[in-house]
């Protein structure tokens, strides 16, 4: 067996894929784009792409395309302060409508001096103009701050890329690095560099490669970093911005998931009503637990849960899924065993995308056979509780540049548009480390909290070649000694993922006192 392991330990690391999650993200948006070449496809129910959160007041991120962008927005979030990223072409009307406490231009691939580079819309700085709010550019949105006031950006000598030691100019006192000494360490990532300081700006650091890695301009508020602090090798980078955002902008830090959790239960009430229903696929992993145990304090049993068993969950999967869910948690969950017609349908069936895609219609059909059911005994059910998280909406949002194609296949997907489902998205204002956190407190287990991701296929896509019952059995087996090790070693949380894979070769070993000739 092929044990392999998934570590959380820096600042590049993406949110993965919860689960079976609620199949109307990952595995239903795949079952659109597999289809036979040519073959006409149904419409989806689509996401919407922005927040609509006109009423909190926010830290807006632009994002140029940078892998780090999502980042600098965690790290905002971590401070308890709420943040939005939108497209760095986000118009200033869209912008307009939000309450800005502070605007954060992210980093990028681009030269700001080459024609087709992305560009702030000048209705944008006119808004930062007469709202006065505070300014910070990192990386390229220094150079675009410097690009737009009157300063000179250009190719540097050489690359830049790894840490380097900063200066602080001598004398020169900046709120931005108030508590942090003359020198310290930061990530720097960028080919281009500032030659001349823009208009009204002055400098506030440098290294030994670049005199201007840090500029301000207090009258205007707008502060430039060529480095990244937003991670983790940038030991201080999250000092430099609290002081932006906490006490240059004066953010408030009351973005708390436990009065998220009571917004969002008084305005599910308000918008489902008082006989209203809602319906809604489950895995038992993080994400639908948490969505579905904060849908049954809003409404009680007029949510319906769907457990599909496709055969190929983890060990015992179901069961203690049942229990843990329902019995424990209260949610009113229905479980439908479809072992035999999944397996069924996969005998014989070698190529992984021809699974996919068969796992994932076949989930299409059995939950819209539950959904008929539910509706002939409770009424007409309206909505669909489906688990978008905020990484899936910066997919959907983001500017297109190059990090637009790394995990293309994480975007949010639907359920067939002929549901006539209206979508209740609970957690998609959310990082996955603000799940786990809107879990505890709700007062979910730590076990369930801090489950890891599992594929939707489930262990399908883990066995290598045709699925049978008995290599299901077999992987079943092997996985569950694996996730029980990591539990008793302590390991269990210190890492992101772990899983077995079952491939189609045999080897020699020993067993007790003889040998053995099985599939490794």
């Amino acid at each position: 067996t092929i044990i392999l392991f998934f570590s959380r330990f820096n600042a590049l690391q993406f949110i993965l894929c919860e689960d079976f999650q609620f199949h109307s993200r990952s595995i239903i948006k795949n079952i659109s784009t597999m289809a036979d070449g040519g073959a006409e496809q149904p419409e989806y129910l689509k996401q919407s792409s922005q927040l609509g959160n006109t009423n909190r007041p926010q830290v807006a991120i632009l994002d140029f395309g940078s892998q780090y962008s999502h980042i600098i927005a965690r790290r905002v979030r971590e401070m308890h302060v709420y943040c939005e990223l939108y497209s760095c072409l986000v118009t200033a009307e869209e912008l307009g409508k939000h309450d800005l406490t502070a605007v954060i231009l992210s980093g990028g691939p681009n030269s700001v001096y080459e024609e087709g580079a992305p560009h702030v819309a000048q209705g944008v700085w006119d808004l930062i103009k007469d709202r006065s709010v505070p300014v910070l550019g990192i990386c390229y949105g220094m150079q675009e701050l410097a690009h737009v006031f009157g300063g000179k950006v250009a190719p540097g000598l050489k690359r830049e890329y790894g840490k380097a030691t900063v200066s602080r100019i001598p004398g020169c006192d900046s709120p931005l690095f108030a508590g942090l000494p003359e020198e310290f360490m930061m990530w720097m990532s960028h080919g281009d560099k500032l030659h001349e300081v823009p208009t009204g700006f002055k400098r506030v650091a440098g290294t030994s490669n670049a005199d201007f890695v840090a500029i301000e301009n207090l009258e205007s508020k707008m502060w430039g970093l060529q480095f990244h602090p937003e991670v983790t090798h940038s030991p201080l980078g999250r000092n430099v911005l609290k002081n932006f955002v906490v006490e240059i902008a004066k953010a408030k830090q009351d973005w708390v998931m436990t009065d998220y959790a009571n917004e969002f239960i008084e305005e599910v009430r308000a918008k489902v009503g008082p006989t209203g229903n809602v319906i809604g696929a489950v895995s038992g992993g993080v994400d639908s637990t948490v969505a579905a145990v904060l849908m049954t304090r809003a409404i009680g049993d007029r949510f319906h849960a769907v457990l599909v068993d496709n055969g190929c969950l983890r060990k015992d999967e179901a069961t203690k899924v049942l229990k843990r869910m329902r019995d424990d948690c209260g949610v009113n969950l229905r479980c439908v065993d479809a072992k035999d017609r999944f397996l069924g349908l996969l005998k014989g069936v070698t190529d992984p995308e021809k699974k996919r895609k068969i796992i994932g219609g076949t989930f299409i059909d059995i939950f819209q056979e539950e959904a008929k059911k539910i509706e002939a005994e409770c009424g007409k059910c309206d909505f669909l509780l489906q688990g978008t998280l905020y990484p899936d909406v910066i997919e959907s949002i983001s500017y297109k540049g190059p990090s637009a194609t790394i995990k293309t296949h994480h975007n949010v997907g639907g359920l067939p548009a002929t549901m006539k489902l209206k979508l209740i998205e609970p957690l998609r204002e959310l990082f996955k480390d603000e799940v786990r956190e809107l879990g505890m407190a709700l007062g979910i287990d730590e076990a369930s909290v801090w489950r890891h991701p599992f594929p939707g296929p489930g262990l399908a896509i883990r066995i290598l070649g045709e699925v049978t019952p008995e290599r299901v059995a077999i992987l079943q087996e092997a996985d569950d000694i694996v996730i029980e090790e990591l539990y008793k070693s302590g390991h269990y949380r210190m890492i992101g993922q772990a899983f077995v894979v079952l491939l189609p070769v045999k080897s020699v070993g020993v067993m007790g006192d003889g040998r053995t000739y099985e599939n490794v």
